[in-house]
């Protein structure tokens, strides 16, 4: 679970920090700057699994597509950026399995991971890019307040995911200026009397992070994992209405291929009704979840086809009919595997999701929103295999979105600009709304830019001002008389 991430040098983030709860919906104009933060993200996951050059070069640049490395880095009339800064603070599951399938218990669950890298040039021959900095520090229980800011319950959900074992002062991994100029990588042992290994930054290829190993450092092992379930959820038409093969991955894609499989496994390892033992119908939970959006909707199930080892999902309809994934409407697949993610076990981590209103016709909306928040871990309640450490991080530039999310879950994304080494910048700026968690004054002050209420008007009204309606041809919906606001955005147009 990401808490807040601190970026500067990437893309157009510059200054960046940004505070995340369990659900957050991040809303801002195009092209302002919403998905380089999820970019952010997605580098930081690559970065725990591949080489650097491989994890920069399978970010998308601003086509959409991988590009040139040095496209990465921020840039301004007069000035390109050589240095690119993350800080991840994060709580982390107390064990995982490793690649080898070992279990990985952390001696600490809040943890601070920072990365620092630098553009040396494509013609370097020991590549392009270059760790100045690498850390990852623990988080003393202390400071478990401070570091989880959001509403949550101190004695069920705090409890059962804190684990601090080890002090702040002696961190995991950390880097050290030597006399003659070299940064030196070293790897703390989680045991105390185990040697810290050293590592040369300017040499390494790949982020320490990513050579962790169970038996030295386990903790290091347990963020690497937490990182690698950071997902940007692209879920294409294509993957949600393909059928898969019996033995195919029992976990729902980021492109959401996999329902299929996925449900399946559900249904036949110990997830059918059962009255006795009160054990819920997944199926029957899903339909139900599904027909807040297609209200004929009674069943799901998957048809196994055991001559062709085909797994295909179906949904039923109230006259009886059954429909195969791939007749269903686009909307409705991505809302289907939604709700499979909800209830599979397996599906843990982070969900970058962008624009969750395509496809959804606006009244149901509020439904997306609900399911969305289902996902996200319940922090009112003991973290457990019914209640898992999940994220949900929408961005959005609807404006029926932005009237459906708690107050307390609203970021807002607008440009601005900053000076940097004397040049002005383009960069993007996030703010919350006054009176929630994310701007009040704490120990070390105000935690975010504070947005008023009324800089919310062109998602609550997006009516353009009196007057404009003369420059068309034809008379507007809004126009017309029986068209009125609604009293709440009329409140907030009257502050």
């Amino acid at each position: 679970m990401l808490t807040r991430l601190k970026v500067d040098g990437f893309k157009n983030l510059a200054s960046v920090d940004v505070r995340f709860g369990p659900f957050t919906c991040i809303a801002g104009a195009n092209g302002v700057g919403k998905s380089n933060l999820f970019d952010a993200i997605t580098f930081l996951r690559l970065l725990a699994t591949e080489p650097l050059v491989v994890a920069a070069l399978s970010v998308r640049d601003e086509e959409g597509r991988s590009g040139d490395i040095r496209s990465l880095f921020l840039r301004s009339r007069g000035y390109l950026a050589s240095t690119m800064r993350f800080e991840a603070e994060m709580v982390v599951p107390k064990r995982s399995l490793d690649d080898f399938r070992q279990v990985a218990e952390a001696s600490n669950t809040l943890l601070r991971y920072v990365l620092e890298l630098r553009y040396r040039g494509e013609e370097d021959e020991s590549g392009p890019l270059e760790i100045i900095e690498e850390s990852l520090d623990p988080v003393n229980k202390g400071e478990a307040t401070g570091f989880l800011r959001f509403p949550h319950s101190a004695s069920e959900w705090r409890q059962s995911v804190l684990v601090a074992k080890r002090k702040a002062k002696a961190g995991f991994i950390s880097t050290l200026s030597e006399p003659n100029g070299e940064r030196t990588i070293i790897v703390h042992q989680d045991q105390k009397q185990g040697r810290p290994q050293r590592r040369s930054a300017a040499q390494s290829p790949r982020t320490v992070l990513s050579l962790a190993n169970t038996s030295e450092t386990p903790t290091a092992v347990v963020a690497r994992s937490e990182m690698r379930s950071w997902n940007l959820l692209q879920l294409e038409p294509s993957a949600l209405r393909r059928s898969d093969p019996i033995r195919a991955p029992r976990q729902v894609g980021a492109d959401g291929a996999h329902m299929a499989a996925t449900l399946h496994s559900l249904i036949h390892n110990g997830h059918k009704s059962d009255a006795g033992n009160g054990v819920p119908d997944i199926p029957k939970a899903i339909a139900s979840r599904l027909s807040e959006l297609v209200e004929d909707v009674t069943d799901v199930w998957v048809d196994e086809d055991a001559r062709r080892e085909l797994l295909t999902l179906h949904a039923r309809l109230r006259d009886g009919s059954d429909h195969p994934a791939r007749s269903l409407s686009d909307g409705t697949l991505r809302f289907l595997a939604l709700a499979i993610i909800e209830h599979s076990t397996q599906s843990n981590g982070v969900f970058c999701l962008e624009e969750p209103e395509n496809g959804i016709h606006p009244e149901r909306i509020p439904a997306m929103i609900n399911l969305l928040q289902s996902i996200a871990t319940d922090t009112s309640e003991p973290v457990g295999k019914e209640n898992p450490l999940r994220q949900v991080i929408i961005n959005t530039h609807s404006p029926s979105v932005v009237a459906c999310v708690p107050g307390d879950s609203l970021l807002i994304a607008e440009p601005t600009s900053i000076l940097v080494n004397d040049c002005r910048t383009r960069t993007v700026r996030f703010g919350a709304l006054s009176d929630t968690w994310r701007t009040r004054v704490g120990a070390n002050g105000s935690l975010m830019p504070a947005i008023s209420k009324g800089r919310l008007l062109e998602y609550l009204n997006p009516i353009a001002r009196a007057g404009e309606s003369r420059q068309l041809r034809c008379k507007r919906v809004v126009d017309h008389n029986d068209a009125q606001m609604l009293p709440f955005y009329r409140e907030i147009a009257d502050e």
